[in-house]
C-alpha cells in the first residue's frame, strides 16, 4: 500500500524538522525522514549560539545578520528552557582591529534588528576593574561586551519534530529515503528503515533538507539536474575542565582575523571553537585533527592566563557545514546564507535546501512553506513567528522552574533541578513523573541520568541509543563514566527486545 501524503521532507537536522513543523501547523499532511538519529550531524555540532554573527558584518553580510538578529528574539520567546541570553567580552587588541571599527560594528549589532530587542546592548569595559578580566592576561585594558544566546542545539531538532508529531506529522528516524522519482503531479518515495522495512510513499511535494548530502541526494535519489554546489566546511570543538567561575563567555580575535569563542559549558567545563576548514572526507564521520586541536588551545592560551594543552581536552567535537559555494577565497568567507531552489516544471515540486545557519532555520522554514503551500491549495499564513511556544516552552523563567521544582520535591539536588528545568522546561514533571524518592526514578546510570528521564526520551524523543541520550537530547557524556553507559547501552538493549 503506497501512503499518500502532502508533503514528504528528507532530512532530520535542523531546516528538515523545522519546515516540518511550519508545514503541519498549516494544515498540509507531513512525512518526514531521516536517516539516522536526529540531529545526528551538522546540527548537533555547532558552536551552541543562537547569533546575530558579529563577523559577518566585516563580510558586510548585512542582512544576514539583520535577519539572525530579528530570529534571536522570537528564539528566546518560544524556547526559553533550551535557549537563554549569554554576555560575550572582546578583549581589544588594537593591532588587529582598532578600537573604532569595534565600537562601529557593535553599533550596527545592536540596531540592525528591527523591533523588539529584549537583550542589552554592547558597552566597554575596563578589564582590570571587571572579574571578567580576571581570568585574561594583563596586557588587555579594555574590552567590549555585547549580548547574543546560547542554545541546546540538538534539542532544539528534537523539539521542533516533536511539536510537528504533535500537530499531526510522522517523523520517522533511522529511515533512508532510498529512491524518488516524479510520477505526474506525485512523488513516488521508496523509505527503507534500518531493519530493513520498506514504505511507499507518494508525495504531493519533496523537500531535500538532507544537508551536507544536499547535492548526492540530487544525484543519486532523486537523478535531478542541479545548478548548486556546496562547499564543505569542517568545524571542530574542544571541550577542557572550566577555566574561569564567571558566566560570561568570551570572543578572541585572531592572527589571521578570524575569532574563537570560549564559552561555559555544563557548568563544569569550557567549550573552545570552532575551526574552519576544507572538508572532502564522508561527511557522516569528520574528526577533529591534532592541528585543529593546537590552532584552538594557541586561540585562548593568546589571552587568557591560565594555558591549556591538547592532553586538557575531555572531550571533542565535529560537524560538517553545508555551506553555498560562492567562489570565495577562505572557508571562514563562505556566506552562512542559505538559498532555497525551487523545481515545479517537470511536475510535482521539488524545495531544495542549500546552506544556512542554525539562528535563521526558522526563517528558512517559514520561507520555504510560503512558497510550497501555495502549490499545494494551501493558503494559510506563517504562523511559527507569533510566539507558538516550543515543547516544554511555555515558562517564563527556568531557573523559577528549578525552584518550584524543588519545592515540591525536596529530595530533587539544586544541580538536577536546574538541569531537568534547561532541558525539559514544562515537561519536566513528565519526566520526574509521581516519584517520591530519587529511588523512585528507577536505575542509577551515573550523574544524575535515571530510568525515568531515559524512558521519557525513549517514548517522546525518539532516543534509541545510550550515544542519542548522552550526547544528544544531553551531555550527560561528560559526566557518565564508562560503566554507567555500559549499563545504558544494556537497558537500551533490553528495552528494545521488550518491544
Amino acid at each position: 500500500m503506497t501512503e499518500q501524503v502532502d508533503l514528504l521532507v528528507v532530512g532530520g537536522g535542523i531546516n528538515g524538522t523545522g519546515i516540518a513543523r511550519d508545514a503541519v501547523g498549516r494544515g498540509l499532511s507531513v512525512w518526514l525522514c531521516e536517516q539516522d538519529d536526529l540531529a545526528s550531524h551538522t546540527s548537533s555540532a555547532s558552536t551552541k549560539l543562537i547569533h546575530g554573527g558579529l563577523r559577518y558584518l566585516e563580510q558586510f553580510e548585512f542582512a544576514l545578520v539583520g535577519k539572525a538578529l530579528a530570529e534571536r528574539e522570537i528564539l528566546l520567546r518560544v524556547a526559553p528552557h533550551i535557549i537563554w541570553p549569554l554576555r560575550f567580552v572582546l578583549p581589544h587588541q588594537s593591532h588587529l582591529r582598532p578600537a573604532w571599527m569595534i565600537r562601529l560594528g557593535l553599533f550596527l549589532y545592536d540596531h540592525l534588528q528591527r523591533g523588539r530587542r529584549s537583550l542589552p546592548g554592547s558597552r566597554r569595559v575596563r578589564l582590570s576593574r571587571h572579574a571578567v578580566g580576571q581570568p585574561l592576561r594583563d596586557e588587555f585594558p579594555i574590552g567590549f561586551v555585547y549580548s547574543d544566546a546560547w542554545v541546546q542545539d540538538a534539542r532544539l531538532v528534537v523539539l521542533n519534530a516533536m511539536d510537528a508529531v504533535q500537530r499531526g506529522a510522522r517523523v520517522m528516524t533511522h529511515t533512508r529515503c532510498v529512491s524518488a522519482r516524479r510520477s505526474g503531479e506525485r512523488w513516488l518515495a521508496r523509505l527503507q528503515s534500518s531493519n530493513g522495512q520498506v514504505t511507499e510513499v507518494a508525495a504531493r511535494a519533496l523537500v531535500n533538507a538532507t544537508g551536507p548530502w544536499a547535492v548526492d541526494f540530487l544525484d543519486e535519489v532523486a537523478a535531478e539536474g542541479h545548478d548548486h554546489g556546496l562547499r564543505l566546511v569542517k568545524g571542530s570543538h574542544i571541550v577542557v575542565p572550566r577555566l574561569y567561575d564567571h558566566r560570561y563567555a568570551y570572543i578572541f580575535q585572531q592572527p589571521d582575523r578570524r575569532i574563537v569563542f570560549a564559552i561555559p559549558y555544563e557548568r563544569e567545563f569550557t567549550l573552545i571553537g570552532t575551526t574552519d576548514v576544507e572538508y572532502r572526507g564522508d561527511p557522516a564521520h569528520p574528526r577533529i585533527d591534532t592541528q585543529e586541536t593546537a590552532y584552538l588551545c594557541d586561540a585562548v592560551n593568546r589571552y587568557f592566563k591560565r594555558g591549556i594543552v591538547p592532553a586538557d581536552v575531555v572531550w571533542s567535537y565535529s560537524g560538517v557545514r553545508p555551506l553555498l559555494d560562492d567562489d570565495s577565497g577562505k572557508a571562514s568567507e563562505v556566506t552562512r546564507d542559505y538559498l532555497l531552489e525551487l523545481e515545479q516544471a517537470r511536475g510535482a515540486p521539488l524545495l531544495n535546501v542549500f546552506g544556512g545557519k542554525l539562528t535563521t532555520f526558522r526563517k528558512l522554514a517559514e520561507e520555504a512553506v510560503d512558497r510550497l503551500a501555495p502549490l499545494l491549495g494551501n493558503r494559510e499564513p506563517a504562523w511559527t513567528g507569533k510566539g507558538h511556544p516550543l515543547p516544554g516552552g511555555d515558562i517564563q523563567d527556568p531557573g523559577r522552574l528549578a525552584e518550584q521544582l524543588r519545592a515540591t520535591r525536596p529530595w530533587l539536588g539544586e544541580a538536577m533541578a536546574w538541569r531537568l528545568a534547561h532541558t525539559y522546561g514544562s515537561q519536566s514533571v513528565r519526566v520526574l513523573g509521581d516519584a517520591a524518592s530519587l529511588a523512585g526514578l528507577g536505575e542509577h546510570f551515573g550523574a544524575d541520568l535515571y530510568a525515568s528521564e531515559v524512558d521519557y526520551l525513549r517514548r517522546y524523543e525518539w532516543a534509541g541509543s545510550a550515544e542519542d541520550v548522552l550526547w544528544r537530547r544531553t551531555k550527560l557524556g561528560l559526566h557518565i563514566g564508562g560503566e554507567g553507559a555500559a549499563r545504558l547501552a544494556a537497558y537500551f538493549a533490553k528495552a528494545a527486545g521488550a518491544d
